[in-house]
């Protein structure tokens, strides 16, 4: 991933939520922007935001994440 990628990334989060019009926006979508934009680039950094994200408890919600990942 180079750092174009990261930086195009960032600017498509940023207007994607100056697209809302809104001074706040909720950090769910915040965070659901963020794992979309990491799906596309790195997929291991996605899994691991995800499971903080999302709260993973177990190796079951990691391997369920994964197997979505690779459909």
């Amino acid at each position: 991933m180079s750092a174009d990628d990261v930086e195009m990334a960032i600017n498509h989060i940023k207007s994607h939520l100056r697209a809302t019009g809104e001074r706040e926006v909720p950090s769910k979508l915040l965070g659901n922007l963020v794992m979309e934009q990491l799906k596309k680039l790195d997929k291991v950094a996605y899994i691991r935001f995800a499971s903080v994200y999302r709260s993973f408890e177990d190796i079951k919600e990691f391997g369920e994440e994964i197997a979505r990942l690779q459909d």
